[in-house]
C-alpha cells in the first residue's frame, strides 16, 4: 500500500470506522488486529471477507454471538512452560478460561446445519482440551487458593495442619482460661507472631509462663510469649507449611508440564478465536450500522442505493444515490457551500474501502462496488504555513502524487478541483487534470463551483453532471444528490430572499455574459421540469403503496377467516371427544357398580340390576351419540356414495383422517368396520365411501395391507413438537390429546409442547390433560435454551 494511498484512507475518515469495528471486538489482540485492518484490493479475497461478516451476521440473527471473554495471550506462558517453566495460578487460569472460550465455541457451533458458511472450517479447527480444563479449575480456586482436591497429599498435608492448629489453641485456650495465669496475662486472647501462636503477657510476669518471647509491644509493658506446651505443636505447623508449599509447586510444575504439552493446539485455539472475534465484531457492526453486503462487479462501475455515510447520525443523515463506471467514468458534482458535495464524495470513497475490508456497509439492497487497488482522494483544505504551502499549492501536491500513481484500477476522488486560484485559469486547469486521470483509464468523481465544468460535462461523452438539490425557499440544502443535472448558482435568488435591492440584483445580472444568462435559464427551466415530474413520481408511488397496502389486508382478511373456519372445526372435535370422554367415564363408573352388585346380591337379583344398568348406561351413550350427532350435522353434509357400500369397502368417518374397511354389511344397513386393531358400527349414512379411483390413488405400489399403511401413517404424523400458542384452552384440549396419542403409536419418548408464557392459562390447562393422560410418564418446564416456562417437556411410557 502506497503512501499516498493509506493518507487517503485517513481523509477519508476509515480509522474512525476501524474503531468502531474495534469496540464491537472482544478480546484485546482483536481490537488490535480491528484497527490495522486494510483493505484487500483481490476480489476473490474481498468475497471471501464479506462471505465471513455474513455467515457471522447470520449466526447472531439466529444464537447470538458466541463467548470471547477468556481469550486472552498465552503465547509467552507457552513458551516458559516449555522450557520448563512452572508457571502461576495466573497464567494457568488463563490457558483455562481460553479453554472453556474454544470449548463453548464448539458448542455453539451447528454442524448439522444444512447450509454451510465461510466459517465453519474455523470453528471445526477448535481443539478445547476438557480434560486439561476442567483439571486447572479443580486444582486452583483462585489465583491465591489452591484446592485441597489439587491432590491426596496436599490433602493430608492440610489435614495435618488444622490438626496441628488445633492442638494449639486448645493448649493455649487453657492457658488463658485458668484462674492461676490472670494476673500473668495481659489480655484473655490468643495471636501470632511469626506464623505462631503466642498470649500476650505482663512484662513483670514474664518468666511466671515458661515460654518463648517473640515480640515486646511498643511501650514495653506486653510480651508475647510462645508457652513451651505449645512450641511443638507450633513446630509442627511450620514443617508442615513448608511441606504444604513444596507440594503446590509440585501441582504447579505438572499442570504447567501438562499445558506445555498441548501448547501448540491451545496456541492455535487462541488465534483462532482470535479471528472469530473480529469476523463477529464486523457482523456485530453490520447490525449496528443496519448495513448490507453489496454485489461486487469486475468491471469498475459503483452503483450505491440509498447510501448512507456511517459516521452521521442515521436519524438525520439524507440517503443518496451514486453512480460511477456504467455509461460515464467521471461524475463533476456542483451545488452551493454546505449542501452536501463533499459529503458526497466522502460517502463514495468511504463505502467502497469499508467494503474492500471485508464490511457491510450503510445501504440498500442491490448495490455494486468494484475492488480498486488504490482509492486517492484530494480533499479539504491542506495549506501548511511550515512548508510554505497555500491551499493551492497543496492541493496541487497531492495532485501531482495522484496523476502519477493513477491507472485503471485507480478511484479518484478531488473535491473543489481547481480552487485557491484564478477563476479562469483554475476551471481550465481542473478540465485538464480530469482528462489526464481518465486518459490513465482511472474512475473519477470531482466538486466543482466552475460553470465551466458543468459545460464540460455537458458536453464531454463518458462525463457526467450531477448537482445537490437546494431549497431556494427555505435557503437550505435538501442534501440530495441529482445525477445527470447540473447545479444551478442560486446566487440571485438566495441574495433577493436576504433582502439585497433589486437594482442592485439586476446591476449584477447586467455584467453576466449572454451565454451564462441564457445557461442559468436553461437550468432553471430543467430544474423546474425535474420538480414537476418527480412529483408526478411520487404521487404514482403513493398510489402504488396505497394499491399493496389494500392487497395486503384483503390478504390478511382472507386469512384471519381461514383461521376463523379452521378454529371452529377444532372447538367441534373437542367439544364432541369431551362428551365422548365424560360417555367413557360414565360407563366405568357404571360396570364398577355392576360389578360390586354382582358380588352382593343373588342372581335373579342381580340380572335385574344389571338390566336396569345395562338401560341407563345405553341412555348415557345415547345422549352422548346425540350430542355427537349435533355436532356432525353443524359440519358440512357426508356425500352420497355412488353406489351401495359393500363388503371390502374402504370408507371413512367424517373428523377421522384414518380409512377403515367393511367386514360385513348387516340386514338393518349398519355396516362393521376395521381400521387396524380397531373394530366399530356405523351406518351408511354416518360415512363416505372411498371410491374407486380415490381408493386406486391411495393404494400403495407395493400393495400393503391397510393396518400397514394406518401405522405408518401414525409413525409418519408422529411429531416430537407441538405449538398451540395462540389457541384457547377448550381448543388445545382436543389437539393435545391427538398430539400425544401420535406420539404414542409413533413411538416416541419425549415430546415438547410450547404454549408460551403469557398469563399461564394455557399452561395450566396443558399440565391438567397431561396429568390425566395415562400414556404420560412425567413432565417438566423448559430449561434455560428449550423456552424455560413458555415449553413443557414431557416423557412417555
Amino acid at each position: 500500500m502506497s503512501e499516498l494511498f493509506d493518507k487517503s484512507l485517513r481523509t477519508l475518515e476509515l480509522p474512525r470506522v476501524l474503531q468502531m469495528l474495534s469496540e464491537q471486538a472482544v478480546s484485546a489482540e482483536a481490537k488490535q488486529r480491528a484497527m490495522a485492518v486494510r483493505p484487500e484490493t483481490e476480489r476473490e479475497e474481498v468475497e471471501r471477507l464479506l462471505d465471513q461478516t455474513d455467515a457471522a451476521r447470520t449466526m447472531i440473527g439466529l444464537r447470538g454471538s458466541p463467548s470471547f471473554s477468556g481469550v486472552k495471550p498465552v503465547a509467552e506462558s507457552l513458551d516458559r512452560a516449555d522450557r520448563g517453566g512452572s508457571l502461576n495460578t495466573r497464567e494457568l487460569l488463563t490457558i483455562a478460561d481460553l479453554l472453556t472460550a474454544a470449548r463453548r465455541a464448539k458448542e455453539y457451533f451447528n454442524a448439522d446445519a444444512a447450509e454451510k458458511t465461510a466459517i465453519d472450517h474455523l470453528f471445526l479447527s477448535l481443539h478445547g482440551n476438557r480434560f486439561l480444563e476442567e483439571k486447572i479449575k479443580r486444582c486452583i480456586v483462585d489465583e491465591d487458593t489452591i484446592a485441597d482436591a489439587a491432590s491426596p497429599e496436599l490433602a493430608d498435608i492440610r489435614r495435618h495442619m488444622r490438626a496441628a492448629q488445633t492442638k494449639s489453641r486448645q493448649i493455649l485456650q487453657k492457658i488463658i482460661s485458668s484462674p492461676s495465669y490472670a494476673k500473668v496475662l495481659q489480655e484473655t486472647i490468643i495471636t501470632q507472631r511469626d506464623g505462631r501462636f503466642v498470649v500476650p503477657v505482663k512484662a513483670e510476669h514474664k518468666g511466671d509462663l515458661p515460654g518463648l518471647v517473640h515480640d515486646i509491644s511498643s511501650s514495653g509493658a506486653t510480651v508475647f510469649v510462645e508457652p513451651m506446651g505449645v512450641v511443638q505443636a507450633n513446630n509442627e505447623f511450620i514443617e508442615l507449611q513448608a511441606k504444604e508449599e513444596k507440594e503446590i509447586q509440585r501441582i504447579l510444575a505438572e499442570l504447567s508440564a501438562e499445558a506445555a504439552a498441548h501448547r501448540e493446539d491451545i496456541q492455535w485455539d487462541y488465534d483462532a478465536m482470535v479471528h472469530l472475534d473480529l469476523i463477529f465484531a464486523r457482523g456485530q457492526l453490520s447490525y449496528k450500522m443496519n448495513a448490507a453486503r453489496p454485489a461486487l462487479r469486475r468491471d469498475g462501475g459503483i452503483h450505491l442505493r440509498r447510501a448512507r455515510h456511517p459516521l452521521l447520525d442515521p436519524k438525520k443523515a439524507v440517503p443518496i444515490d451514486i453512480q460511477l463506471g456504467d455509461t460515464f467514468d467521471t461524475l463533476v458534482i456542483t451545488g452551493p457551500n454546505t449542501g452536501g458535495k463533499t459529503v458526497s464524495l466522502k460517502t463514495l470513497g468511504l463505502l467502497t474501502v469499508m467494503t474492500q475490508c471485508g464490511l457491510h456497509i450503510p445501504v440498500a439492497d442491490q448495490s455494486e462496488i468494484s475492488c480498486y487497488e488504490k482509492v486517492l482522494a484530494d480533499i479539504g483544505d491542506e495549506q501548511s504555513i511550515e512548508q510554505s504551502l497555500s491551499t493551492f499549492s497543496a492541493h496541487m501536491v497531492n495532485i501531482v502524487s495522484i496523476l502519477q500513481e493513477a491507472d485503471r484500477r485507480s478511484l479518484i476522488l478531488f473535491d473543489e478541483l481547481g480552487a485557491g486560484t484564478d477563476p479562469v485559469e483554475g476551471a481550465a486547469l481542473a478540465i485538464a487534470i480530469i482528462q489526464e486521470a481518465r486518459s490513465a483509464g482511472a474512475k473519477i468523481a470531482a466538486t466543482t463551483h466552475y460553470a465551466e465544468l458543468k459545460t464540460f460535462a455537458m458536453t464531454t461523452a463518458g462525463v457526467e453532471n450531477a448537482s445537490c438539490e437546494f431549497d431556494v425557499e427555505t435557503l437550505s440544502p435538501t442534501y440530495r444528490l441529482l445525477i445527470g443535472i447540473p447545479g444551478k448558482s442560486n446566487a440571485f435568488a438566495i441574495s433577493r430572499r436576504l433582502g439585497l435591492p433589486e437594482k442592485v440584483i439586476q446591476a449584477a445580472q447586467v455584467q453576466m455574459s449572454g451565454e451564462s444568462v441564457r445557461f442559468e435559464d436553461v437550468l432553471t427551466e430543467l430544474e423546474a421540469k425535474r420538480q414537476a415530474l418527480e412529483k408526478r413520481e411520487q404521487e404514482a408511488n403513493r398510489l402504488y403503496a396505497q394499491r399493496e397496502e389494500d392487497a395486503r389486508k384483503a390478504r390478511e382478511f382472507r386469512a384471519q377467516m381461514e383461521r376463523a373456519k379452521e378454529n371452529a372445526r377444532s372447538r367441534g372435535e373437542a367439544e364432541a371427544k369431551r362428551i365422548v370422554r365424560d360417555a367413557r367415564s360414565t360407563a366405568d363408573q357404571v360396570f364398577a357398580e355392576l360389578s360390586a352388585m354382582r358380588k352382593a346380591q343373588a342372581k335373579a337379583e342381580r340380572s335385574m340390576n344389571e338390566n336396569e344398568a345395562r338401560a341407563a348406561l345405553r341412555r348415557t351413550l345415547n345422549e352422548a351419540e346425540e350430542a355427537i350427532s349435533k355436532r356432525d350435522a353443524r359440519q358440512e353434509p357426508i356425500p352420497k356414495p355412488s353406489r351401495p357400500i359393500a363388503v371390502g369397502d374402504l370408507v371413512e368417518i367424517p373428523g377421522v383422517r384414518t380409512p377403515a374397511e367393511v367386514v360385513s354389511v348387516g340386514k338393518d344397513g349398519t355396516l362393521q368396520l376395521k381400521s387396524g386393531v380397531l373394530k366399530m358400527k356405523a351406518k351408511a349414512g354416518e360415512v363416505r365411501l372411498i371410491e374407486d379411483d380415490e381408493r386406486a390413488a391411495r393404494k400403495p405400489k407395493n400393495a400393503v395391507t391397510i393396518r400397514q399403511n394406518a401405522d405408518r401413517a401414525l409413525r409418519t404424523a408422529a411429531s416430537r413438537e407441538l405449538d398451540i400458542r395462540g389457541l384457547e384452552t377448550l381448543e388445545a384440549e382436543g389437539v393435545v390429546e391427538n398430539f400425544l396419542s401420535a406420539a404414542v403409536m409413533g413411538r416416541l419418548d419425549t415430546v415438547t409442547i410450547i404454549h408460551g408464557k403469557g398469563t399461564g392459562a394455557l399452561r395450566k390447562a396443558v399440565h391438567d390433560i397431561l396429568r390425566r393422560n395415562k400414556a404420560v410418564k412425567d413432565f417438566r418446564l423448559g430449561v434455560y435454551g428449550e423456552g424455560e416456562s413458555g415449553v413443557t417437556v414431557v416423557t412417555l411410557k
